[in-house]
């Protein structure tokens, strides 16, 4: 007797961090110690807006940190990608990895 099947690996994405643009603010901020929110912004297309409500939820889940500072009088935000944050961008990346394995198992035949 076998058990039940087991869940596609497309059940196993993150919705917090599988979002498009989100994943995106991940993988950038992944690739240094600390980026300012005017470079993040200008390097994914997005408008301040845009951008401050994904870090809103990237920061409620723990995923992302900033700091304020000011230069030349200016504010100035810097973010961060937490030790969690590296950890859930890891697992996507893993769940992502598996999904793809498996639709390639299918697309292979053709």
């Amino acid at each position: 007797m076998t058990g039940p099947p087991e869940p596609h690996p497309a059940l196993s994405l993150d919705e917090t961090t599988h979002q498009r643009v989100r994943l995106a603010i991940l993988a950038v901020l992944s690739e240094t110690a600390e980026c300012s929110f005017a470079a993040l912004r200008d390097q994914l297309g997005l408008t301040d807006g845009n951008l401050s409500r994904h870090l809103r939820v990237l920061e409620e889940a723990g995923l992302v940190g900033q700091r304020k500072t000011f230069e030349a009088r200016r504010p100035r935000t810097w973010l961060t990608l937490t030790r969690a944050g590296r950890k859930a961008l890891r697992v996507q990346l893993e769940n992502m990895e598996k999904l793809v394995t498996k639709l390639r198992s299918y697309t292979e035949d053709e």
